[in-house]
């Protein structure tokens, strides 16, 4: 069970990306949507290395020497370093072009001290509901921060 849900990071560099670009897609989004109060591109890369150190390499080491996958345990573990070692190398630049993506599909929370204008407010309710972002949850965020004309 362990490893079926974190198989991609075992698989093919592709594989791994676009996984993990699922994932951090739905973190961004909790953090937008004010489900979450941490942006995902503050942390991602480093997350992934501890990741990969402390859970994923061991898991595949464990999963080889049982040998519950047979010869394919070799390949997994082989597909978990060089992802590691991938990501170590080009995973900034990867987190970046995912959250420069993320920002222009989605619009970012309002910072609290800062009041928003009822234009504003309409745009990003225009914006969000085509996002697939229910309305009710950003009018709700808004109320919160407060609307100013």
């Amino acid at each position: 069970i362990q490893a079926s849900d974190v198989s991609h990071t075992m698989q093919h560099w592709h594989i791994y990306r676009k996984w993990n670009q699922r994932l951090f897609g739905e973190m961004y989004q909790a953090y937008v949507s004010g489900r979450s109060d941490r942006d995902p591109g503050e942390f991602w890369y480093k997350g992934e290395l501890g990741f990969f150190d402390f859970y994923i390499i061991p898991l595949a080491k464990k999963l080889k020497d049982c040998g519950v996958f047979g010869v394919s345990s070799d390949e997994y573990l082989n597909y978990a370093v060089k992802n590691r070692e991938e990501w170590e190398q080009r995973g900034q630049e990867v987190v970046a072009e995912m959250a420069n993506e993320l920002k222009t599909k989605y619009p970012s929370p309002q910072k609290a001290d800062e009041p928003v204008k009822s234009s504003e407010l309409e745009a990003t309710l225009q914006k969000s509901t085509q996002n697939g972002v229910k309305s009710s949850d950003v009018l709700r965020r808004k109320v919160d921060q407060g609307v100013s004309a």
